[in-house]
């Protein structure tokens, strides 16, 4: 998330780690109700998991597919708008122009579409006698950055790791990423299902800029609550001013239009 012009200095966010099955349908009913839950919490901005409506796998996600809007991106809508929240709706398989991506929708709390972001590195891995998994099998790539501006400074990921890839890798990028950007993290994972044929790894997790894990989550089914204070971004940004020691002389980032 981008910073806007009126800034929430503190505010609670929610994970909802949801426990994905093989009817859409449910899924979709079962995470209104988690967000709904989660806004009597008191929760602001609340995530849901990369591909919460459907199981994730190559071969599901034509089945899955919808266009965007379409009956789960309306769902999603009517629920931030209902809750007044920042929703980020995970992940869905989008249908469009007969091809398939893995995409992100984002509503405002009016319930105004913010962002549709298209996963743009899609998720091929063989790492042999372990795991082999090749979204490209089915899935196109975005081609463009998403940027949208809420009313405070987040970065969020709706994820779905594996039990390979989790231990090694989930806590330790998310760690790294709040520490290089002094920013707060939050990641969004499916419950974990062993039955299912990809078993994600759960454990959604909120960090600080300081690399602090504020709260996580096992591997059940689960709602993660945080309550986010921006002025210990600004404190840490202060301590360690990594952001104005940059050498824009040297290196800098670029924003490409395509």
């Amino acid at each position: 998330m981008e910073p806007g012009s009126k800034m929430m200095s503190q505010f609670r966010l929610a994970l909802i780690q949801l426990r994905v099955s093989s009817v859409k349908a449910d899924n979709l009913t079962r995470a209104g109700e988690f967000i709904k839950k989660a806004a009597s919490q008191g929760a602001k901005i609340i995530s849901l998991p990369e591909c919460f409506n459907s199981p994730y796998g190559a071969n599901f996600f034509p089945e899955y597919a919808e266009p965007i809007p379409g009956e789960c991106t309306r769902r999603l809508s009517d629920l931030a708008k209902e809750c007044q929240v920042y929703l980020i709706g995970g992940s869905i398989p989008e249908e469009d122009d007969g091809k398939f991506y893995n995409t992100c929708t984002v509503f405002g709390p009016d319930g105004a579409l913010l962002a549709k972001h298209r996963k743009l590195h899609l998720f091929d891995i063989d790492i042999p006698g372990r795991i082999r998994f090749q979204e490209s099998e089915t899935l196109s790539a975005g081609d463009s950055l998403s940027i949208f501006e809420t009313r405070c400074q987040l970065l969020v990921y709706p994820g779905a790791f594996n039990l390979t890839t989790g231990p090694a890798h989930w806590e330790l990028l998310q760690r790294g990423r709040a520490v290089d950007n002094q920013v707060f993290v939050a990641t969004a994972s499916p419950a974990r299902d062993v039955d299912s044929s990809y078993v994600a790894w759960g454990h959604s997790t909120v960090v600080s800029p300081w690399g602090e894990i504020l709260a996580q989550a096992d591997t059940d089914e689960s709602i993660v609550y945080a309550n986010i204070d921006l002025k210990k971004l600004f404190e840490v940004r202060q301590q360690i001013p990594v952001l104005s020691q940059k050498r824009a002389d040297l290196y800098a980032v670029e924003w490409k239009k395509v």
